[in-house]
């Protein structure tokens, strides 16, 4: 073997070695990025989940924690205004956001079915032929 093909050989196989460390690099920067934004992430979401949950009982919250019903899918809270002292005011459907947390697409359609006035209230009767309360 010449020694140019020698010295051809060895560049090339420097080259390689040099190529792979350098994506090996690259890559644990980039998975060590992205697992921290996924802890960033959940941690907020881990917080916004807390915050909806503690927000009825902080002071100058507009409702009473009585009057509030927590669904979680679609809205946060069907909250029935002034219902735990007798007198209904109205009904709220609130979604709780925080930050820059903006609403889903399900969040988003049940605001569009309010706005539109699609919203009925309705009475299921369960009578079965066996089914007695006692």
């Amino acid at each position: 073997m010449s020694q140019a093909s020698l010295f051809f050989f060895l560049a090339v196989l420097i080259a390689f070695v040099v190529g792979f460390l350098a994506g090996r690099i690259v890559r644990h920067l980039a998975v060590r990025r992205e697992r921290s934004d996924a802890v960033k992430r959940s941690q907020s979401v881990i917080l916004g989940s807390v915050y909806e949950k503690i927000l009825p009982f902080l002071p100058g919250f507009p409702y009473a924690p009585k009057d509030m019903v927590f669904i979680g899918k679609g809205f946060d809270y069907l909250v029935l205004d002034g219902l735990s002292m007798g007198c209904l005011k109205k009904v709220v459907f609130l979604e709780v956001k925080s930050g820059s947390s903006k609403m889903n697409a399900n969040e988003r359609e049940v605001r569009s079915a309010i706005s539109d006035r699609r919203v009925t209230f309705e009475e299921y009767r369960a009578d079965l032929p066996n089914f007695r309360a006692q």
